[in-house]
């Protein structure tokens, strides 16, 4: 079987990179391509530490569009307004294309406010499928996949179901997540130095952050609700990787202890990667360093509580970017994952 030829566009930021080591390893891919100005020329091998062919060096994020001739996908680290420009111009010319970025997960309107930016594409957003497989399925031939945030994903995987099965009020949801810092890019400011990080754990973005607009678009569509009320707050960690999103909702009629948790563990209980687990063993050092989402739900008289942990780099970017890839060729999701190992005994 011929191998799928993949390029990565920002190749050497945090999820990027990892994106390229996961496309490097992969038995039906091979890495054809990766971008960074800030690397161009140097080996892609050498500074990401793994095993390519070596004649293969970053090119300049300008050279995307002409290196991905000669290529099947390209996956999209950049930010929200340069995949804004590209990802349109690579599915038009017949790249399966998949997004890192925040740029088809919104309604087209709602860029200038959460992202301070005009969208020029609102029809490739419409059409965009929103890539967290366990909810939304594979992605449909033709479309760019819009691969969900990494506060997103465990919050909708551990909320979700629970919404859909009306176990939970739509309104007055609190999601309070917890991300390392890796979440944030790479930063060169003060207040991402090890000094200020360390022992230190600090909310930011809070009621501005691009998240909670987009988990209440997707909760909305998975509890056929036209309107949800989420308020959601991220904090930094002082660790490089690992989430978890701690969510509490109002409970409805039959939204008792076991039934929340039965909920979750009905909704996972074929999913090769999300797993539905005892609420209080669901911790980042479990998932750390794996494509696996961890969820576990309880209920009082007044309130619904379920959390969801991940790896923001893994199943919060680059590995639920290539779970996508799996699917949209038919091979099985777990291809090119299934030997990741976390970090932590």
């Amino acid at each position: 079987m011929a191998r799928l030829r993949v390029g990565v566009v920002g190749a050497s930021g945090y999820a990027g990179s990892v994106a390229a080591r996961l496309i490097a390893s992969h038995p039906h891919a091979v890495l054809a391509f990766a971008t960074s100005d800030r690397l161009a020329g140097r080996s892609v091998g050498a500074e990401l530490g793994m095993r390519v062919i070596p004649e293969l060096v970053f090119v300049s994020n300008g050279a995307a569009v002409d290196q991905s001739d000669g290529c099947d996908a390209v996956l999209l680290a950049t930010s929200a307004e340069v995949s804004m420009r590209l990802a349109p111009e690579l599915a038009e010319r017949g790249k399966q294309v998949i997004d890192l970025s925040g740029a088809f997960r919104l309604d087209a309107k709602e860029y200038p406010r959460w992202y301070r930016f005009d969208h020029t594409a609102p029809h490739w957003v419409e059409r965009a499928h929103y890539g967290l497989p366990e909810l939304f399925g594979s992605p449909p031939t033709g479309s760019i996949v819009a691969n969900p945030g990494c506060y997103p994903t465990a919050a909708l995987l551990a909320l979700a179901p629970l919404l859909r099965e009306g176990l939970v009020a739509p309104e007055g949801i609190i999601i309070d997540g917890k991300s390392g810092v890796t979440g944030a890019g790479k930063q060169a400011g003060e207040a991402y130095s090890f000094a200020e990080l360390d022992a230190d754990v600090r909310a930011y973005k809070v009621l501005a952050h691009q998240h909670g607009p987009e988990i209440d678009r997707a909760l909305g569509k998975v509890g056929r609700r036209a309107a949800v009320s989420v308020t959601f707050a991220a904090h930094l960690l002082p660790i490089k990787r690992g989430l978890i999103t701690t969510c509490y909702g109002r409970p409805l009629v039959g939204a008792t202890a076991e039934r929340v948790a039965q909920c979750l563990a009905d909704t996972y209980s074929k999913a090769a990667f999300v797993h539905a687990m005892p609420l209080e063993t669901v911790m980042i050092k479990r998932v750390a360093g794996t494509n696996d989402g961890h969820v576990g739900a309880t209920a009082g008289p007044d309130v619904v509580v379920s959390i969801g942990a991940i790896d923001n780099l893994v199943k919060g970017a680059a590995g639920q970017a290539v779970q996508n890839l799996n699917l949209m060729n038919g091979w099985e999701e777990t291809t090119g994952l299934d030997t990741l190992q976390r970090f932590s005994p």
